[in-house]
């Protein structure tokens, strides 16, 4: 999670963007309009929540990376939890 006021500034304006493509998506359901539009939408929200899920990755990797670790265990326990975390983003 972005912990820095910019970053945590940055990401929330991301979801509210996300909140409102979301929104047109609803809307242009309930009006039944035609597959291709709806279809972009869609694409557009996948694009917008990966380039959300990478910026807060990336903020994640800098601080658990940021600094070195205290043990072995530590470090084996980082790694552990980043593969799992980059394992169940790519699903």
């Amino acid at each position: 999670m972005p912990h820095s006021p910019e970053e945590k500034k940055k990401v929330l304006a991301r979801v509210k963007r996300i909140r409102g493509q979301c929104d047109a998506l609803e809307r242009a359901l309930e009006a039944g309009a035609d597959c291709n539009p709806v279809l972009q939408q869609i694409a557009a929200i996948r694009g917008a929540v990966n380039g959300l899920m990478s910026e807060v990755m990336e903020a994640h990797l800098r601080e658990e990376f940021g600094q070195p670790a205290r043990s072995d265990a530590q470090r084996g326990a980082r790694v552990a939890e980043m593969s799992s975390l980059i394992r169940s983003y790519l699903k």
